[in-house]
């Protein structure tokens, strides 16, 4: 049979996670000196980063809140990038407009 599953606390991975982000090492240098596979502390990594920085007394995002943010962050890329490309258009407008009033023809009758 293989070996008994270790347990670890919240507090334990949560120091885990913290020592890998402040440490400056790579995620394996990590996992190696805490004695733990490097795809345990990556699960822990995603974990925090997924729940995100939850103060204390704060409920985490529920799946239809995450959801939820998740299209609204890509309705407001949409947006943003139909708004730039708008902003594009008008400057290329305004350039025909002033071209097509500098024109000899339309100026001061030169």
């Amino acid at each position: 049979m293989g070996a008994a599953r270790r347990k670890f606390t919240k507090q334990y991975k949560a120091d885990a996670v913290q020592l890998y982000q402040d440490s400056g090492l790579t995620m394996g240098q990590v996992a190696q000196q805490l004695g733990i596979g490097e795809s345990t502390l990556q699960s822990w990594v995603k974990n925090v980063k997924d729940e995100g920085d939850v103060a204390a007394g704060e409920t985490p995002l529920t799946r239809a809140e995450k959801k939820r943010i998740r299209d609204l962050e890509a309705e407001l890329r949409r947006v943003n990038m139909e708004n730039a490309f708008l902003k594009k258009r008008v400057r290329i407008s305004r350039v025909k407009i002033s071209e097509v009033l500098l024109h000899p023809r339309y100026g001061d009758g030169e």
